[in-house]
C-alpha cells in the first residue's frame, strides 16, 4: 500500500506539468501581439510621414493627426495586452513549476516579474488590465462626441472614477509594502533582556 501511495501522490505532483501548456500558450499569444503592434508601429510611421506635406489642406492634416493618436493608444493597448499575458506566463511557470533563478538572482530584473504567491500574480495581473481599460477610454474618448450636456458629465464622472481607482491602487500597493516592512522590522528587532526580580 505504501508504494501505491508513493506512486498515486507522485503522479498527482508531476500532473503540475499540464500548466506548461498554458504557460507556453500565454508565452507564445504574447509574442503575437507584440509582433502585431510593432507592425502596427511601423506603418503608423509610414502613414505619418506624410503629416509634413505641403499639399495637405488642414482638414485632412487634421484627420491624419486625430488618426494618428487613435493609432498610438491601440498600439499602447496591445503592448500592454501582450505585457499581460508575458506576467501571466512567468508567473504561472514560478507557482506551478520552478523558480526563476535569473529573475530572482539578477539586479536588473523587474520586481514585476517576481511571483511569490498568486496574489501577487492577481495584483500584478490587476494593475496591468487596469492600465488597458484606462487606455480603452481613452481611445473611445478620443472619437465620442458630444452632442448633450450630459455627455460631458459623463465623459468627467469617468475621468473621477479612473482617478479614484489609480488611487485606490496606489493606496493598497502602498499599504502591503508598509505593512511587509513593518512585519520585517518586528522579525528583526532582537528580544528585550528578561529582567531578573533580586
Amino acid at each position: 500500500m505504501k508504494f501505491f501511495e508513493s506512486l498515486f501522490e507522485g503522479s498527482l505532483w508531476n500532473s503540475r506539468f499540464v500548466i506548461l501548456a498554458a504557460v507556453i500558450g500565454s508565452l507564445v499569444a504574447g509574442f503575437v501581439i507584440f509582433y502585431m503592434a510593432t507592425v502596427d508601429v511601423f506603418f503608423l510611421f509610414k502613414h505619418a510621414l506624410h503629416y509634413a506635406d505641403a499639399s495637405l489642406s488642414d482638414e485632412a492634416r487634421k484627420a491624419l493627426h486625430d488618426s494618428t493618436v487613435s493609432h498610438i493608444v491601440e498600439v499602447v493597448d496591445g503592448y500592454l495586452l501582450a505585457t499581460v499575458m508575458l506576467i501571466f506566463s512567468l508567473g504561472l511557470y514560478e507557482l506551478f513549476i520552478s523558480d526563476i533563478d535569473q529573475a530572482h538572482g539578477s539586479k536588473a530584473s523587474s520586481k514585476i516579474l517576481v511571483i511569490n504567491n498568486l496574489d501577487d500574480l492577481k495584483g500584478r495581473l490587476a494593475k496591468v488590465i487596469l492600465m488597458i481599460m484606462i487606455v480603452t477610454l481613452f481611445e473611445e474618448a478620443l472619437h465620442m462626441k458630444l452632442e448633450a450636456p450630459i455627455d460631458l458629465v459623463y465623459l468627467g464622472a469617468s475621468i473621477t472614477l479612473i482617478a479614484l481607482a489609480l488611487y485606490f491602487s496606489h493606496a493598497a500597493e502602498h499599504g502591503a509594502v508598509n505593512h511587509e516592512a513593518a512585519t520585517s522590522d518586528e522579525d528583526e528587532a532582537p528580544a528585550a533582556p528578561k529582567k531578573h526580580g533580586h
